[in-house]
């Protein structure tokens, strides 16, 4: 790509070979939003920590483009995560601000984290987790870097660290008939987020003999309900404006090939440009711009190897997805294949000068949606969600809908359909528990996990929130300082008295109207 310069996942040149050895109360996997809420309430509470990732941008997706709050209700949001939102709402003038631009939010968290003197330290790949039988005694960069500490928090939103540990986790989709869910597996039923005709996916239109058209997969669609490996799609999300004194011109990819976007190019041809949302309800005329419509950002279906693939490969699978990206702005800005109403709409926007400069405008965090998922003594599902069943140990409230994107691009009855969607609205609050932040205990007795939580697919869609993960980031070290006084592993842990330094600390764990 002439992209230039680009985001990238793994940047092994950037890594400084070493011999150090750094022990710690703490170490926290991730320098993402529940990560950095971990250490800063681990500092708060009188414990030393470290934190580490593999890559450098501060934040996660909080600070990489997602700047419209996916908050569900925001009252069940207290602790440290609401005083996220009152520190960007100082920034304008407001008392909290549930939307901002990206920089104002990795700069409250560099502010953040000034304060509290905690140690962050990038380009630092997880190579390995050495254990003393179901304890982590240190963890190996692959710099050489090893840090020994007494209590790990796994804040990486693909669960490295939880798999190094050897940690029961599942990838992919369940059936319904797993946990008794009707929203789980494969999902045809959603008209959101799909083609509204019926749409040739044939190269040449009508002869199924000459191939399918790119971004449609030959995979046999399969049946409603069934379990798969195929995770929800990933995207950028995108900060573009239309003021001219900041807007860049979106430039042509060295390997752009507008036939990979000829089915969309069909799609216009009906009449219809659904490909972004491109208001700007963001501060200073910005766009938090998400995946929208049949065809858009999230690449369907080219990112199910991530979870398990190794750093290199989820490279290439990271630099795909930019590529992609890249070349669907170009071509609804400036190729002649996009018919000139839509193709002047697209051209009014560009990236922003002033947000990821030093990633050229580009949003520098892949928006991994879903990866691993830890599998304990007790795995949230969407009957959590609907209050059908409820936890004893809740140590935050998830509060929005079950949302999957699509996992799919397949040729069902002649057409092409997007698969896996789902847009599930309207239940209130409810408790996420202890358990399933944490591994059975003959697993592994001091990691926490606030992201990839034990949780079903359609669950982990409403968990999977970036005001959710930085609640239980906090959870997570407040259950870690606990362990270390009371010298207990993790699953011990008296709830009892867990759940009063919770409520101390801030955080909302019952629902009340």
């Amino acid at each position: 790509m002439n992209l230039s310069p680009a985001p990238k996942y793994y940047q092994p040149e950037k890594f400084q070979p070493t011999n150090a050895v750094t022990e710690t109360d703490l170490f926290v996997y991730g320098m993402h939003s529940g990560g950095l809420i971990a250490a800063i309430e681990a500092v708060r509470q009188g414990m030393s920590v470290v934190v580490a990732d593999i890559g450098s941008h501060l934040g996660g997706l909080t600070t990489s483009g997602l700047g419209q709050t996916d908050y569900g209700n925001q009252k069940s949001i207290g602790g440290l995560a609401a005083e996220f939102y009152r520190r960007v709402g100082k920034h304008y003038g407001q008392e909290k601000s549930w939307t901002w631009e990206p920089h104002v939010a990795q700069q409250v968290f560099k502010d953040w984290i000034k304060e509290f003197n905690i140690s962050v330290l990038p380009y630092k790949a997880l190579a390995a987790a050495e254990k003393n039988g179901s304890r982590i005694v240190s963890v190996r960069m692959e710099d050489g870097h090893v840090f020994k500490a007494k209590i790990f928090i796994d804040a990486s939103y693909e669960g490295d660290l939880m798999a190094k540990a050897g940690v029961a986790y599942t990838t992919g989709r369940e059936s319904q008939d797993t946990y008794g869910e009707l929203f789980n597996g494969i999902q045809f039923g959603h008209p959101a987020h799909n083609f509204k005709f019926a749409i040739d996916p044939y190269i040449k239109r009508g002869d199924r003999h000459s191939g399918l058209l790119p971004e449609i997969s030959f995979a046999d669609p399969g049946r409603q309900g069934d379990a798969d490996k195929s995770i929800q799609a990933y995207n950028f999300r995108f900060c573009l404006t239309k003021n001219s004194a900041i807007r860049k011109t979106f430039p042509k990819p060295a390997n752009y090939d507008p036939a990979r976007y000829e089915l969309l190019g069909r799609y216009m041809d009906e009449g219809i440009f659904d490909v972004f949302n491109l208001s700007e309800p963001m501060p200073n005329k910005k766009t938090d711009t998400n995946n929208f419509g049949a065809f858009s950002t999230d690449y369907i279906g080219k990112n199910h190897r991530w979870p398990d693939a190794n750093y290199a490969e989820r490279e290439q699978i990271f630099q795909a997805h930019l590529e992609y990206s890249a070349g669907l702005f170009y071509f609804v800005s400036q190729d002649p294949r996009t018919p000139k109403r839509f193709r002047e709409i697209g051209a009014e926007f560009g990236l922003c000068k002033d947000e990821f400069i030093e990633t050229g405008g580009w949003s520098p965090q892949l928006y991994v949606r879903e990866a691993r998922r830890m599998v304990s003594d007790l795995v949230i599902t969407e009957n959590h969600c609907l209050h059908r069943d409820t936890v004893s140990d809740p140590v935050g409230l998830g509060s929005f809908g079950m949302d999957s994107h699509n996992c799919r691009r397949v040729v069902r009855y002649g057409r092409v359909m997007n698969e896996g969607n789902v847009e599930t609205h309207g239940f209130p609050p409810y408790g996420i528990s202890y358990r399933a932040l944490i591994p059975r205990e003959s697993e592994c007795t001091n990691l926490i996990v606030p992201w990839a939580v034990s949780a079903s697919h359609i669950a982990f869609g409403s968990i999977r929130m970036e005001p959710v993960f930085m609640i239980l980031g906090q959870s997570a070290a407040i259950a870690a300082k606990m362990a270390l006084e009371e010298k207990l592993p993790l699953q011990q842990l008296p709830y009892a008295d867990l759940r009063k330094r919770l409520i101390d600390r801030g955080q909302a764990l019952e629902w009340v109207k």
